[in-house]
């Protein structure tokens, strides 16, 4: 593929703490209505977010996994509905940056537009009856040879930002004499796509993470970005990407990060008439503060520190490693929310209180794939190997 004439902002990222404050004064709005988070997307792409892991052979800045987690990390102390759906699309540009895969003409369409507008891209590849392929198995999503192409056909689950994306990335099985697996790209506005609104969900509400039908979309055949022989090879493999998985931990920290803001300046503010004094005074709240600093500081070097071993192309920093750094991270940083929450008492859990719209969100912390149960099982496998 050509280099891209399209020029992509640098994004600055010492000044990452603006654009999480702009997201921060809309974030809980979007959570409350459970709309799609238009606005905070904007000012993600106005900052050259959306674009920072594109390649610098595309024009791109490059950005690699380290300093995608810490634009994560920003992001998602923000407005993590927001956060989420931008990493979606860093992630797909991060994939192609590191092993080109796209059909060029077609990647080179999509690095245009998103030069001068918010593009957002996804994978939809959840089934209802499937569920996520990191425990395994095959899509039952069909891609049907077409004279232009193919026709696809089938329902996902969980796709986020399912209202706002420009390209589906669907991963389906073909309905030749000899099946095999691809994902296939999908115009957004493509006809014979249907948005279910089923997701109600007790965080990331903003997140729009819909379920879509696809009734026969057909799309020409330059749309297949992989395709692969049906069977084993062409499932999930959670080891080979562990380090990806890295900055989407670092956003849920960010979700912590703000929890413990909303808690300080709660420790801070709060004098209590039977003390006399503001409760951060007091050893108890104290040794929480402590506590959660210390949970959020170790989760953040294993997170930063592992993406960076991966950025420098450290060969000893195993996959293994990377799903350990996941699964801790998630864990500091649930306990630290919690933490916080139970200090707190009754106002922690009022909804006109920022910590109890951080409390939900980081209870999708846990669910992302390779969920906790996978992850272990694979470090436990190569323990014992």
């Amino acid at each position: 593929m050509t280099t891209a004439t399209a020029r992509f902002r640098s994004p600055d990222l010492a000044r990452l703490g603006e654009v999480s404050g702009r997201l921060a004064e809309t974030a809980a709005e979007y959570d409350r209505g459970a709309a799609f988070p238009a606005e905070g997307i904007r000012a993600a792409h106005s900052a050259g977010l959306l674009t920072a892991t594109i390649g610098a052979r595309y024009g791109g800045p490059g950005l690699g996994v380290a300093d995608a987690a810490r634009v994560l990390r920003a992001l998602g102390e923000g407005d993590p509905s927001v956060a989420l759906i931008a990493a979606m699309t860093l992630s797909v540009h991060g994939g192609e940056a590191r092993r080109p895969h796209w059909p060029g003409g077609l990647y080179e369409r999509i690095l245009a537009d998103s030069a001068e507008r918010p593009v957002l891209l996804n994978h939809a590849r959840v089934e209802p009856d499937l569920g996520s392929p990191a425990r395994g198995g095959l899509p039952a999503t069909t891609a049907r040879r077409t004279a232009r192409g193919w026709a696809i056909s089938g329902t996902k689950r969980f796709v986020t930002g399912a209202e706002g994306l420009d390209w589906f990335l669907v991963w389906a099985t073909t309905d030749e004499p000899e099946p095999r697996v691809g994902t296939f790209a999908v115009p957004g506005d493509s006809p014979g796509i249907e948005v279910v609104h089923r997701w109600d969900h007790l965080g990331l509400r903003a997140s729009g993470s819909h379920d879509i039908a696809f009734h026969g979309v057909e799309i020409p055949r330059d749309h297949t970005v992989q395709i692969a022989a049906h069977g084993p090879a062409a499932e999930q493999d959670n080891r080979a990407g562990a380090a990806l998985h890295l900055p989407l931990a670092a956003l849920y920290l960010g979700v912590a990060r703000a929890a413990q803001r909303y808690f300080h300046r709660f420790a801070r503010e709060r004098v209590p008439g039977n003390l006399g004094r503001p409760v951060a005074a007091t050893d108890r709240f104290r040794r929480a503060a402590g506590e959660i600093e210390l949970l959020l500081d170790s989760a953040e070097q294993l997170v930063v520190g592992g993406a960076e071993r991966v950025d420098a192309g450290d060969a000893t920093y195993t996959p293994e490693q990377a799903l350990g750094a996941k699964v801790l991270a998630t864990r500091h940083a649930t306990a630290a929310v919690e933490t916080a929450v139970r200090l707190l008492g009754n106002p922690g859990l009022t909804r006109d209180n920022p910590l109890e719209r951080h409390f939900r969100d980081i209870q999708c912390a846990p669910v992302h794939a390779p969920q906790e149960d996978t992850a272990v099982l694979a470090i436990g496998t190569e323990a014992l190997r």
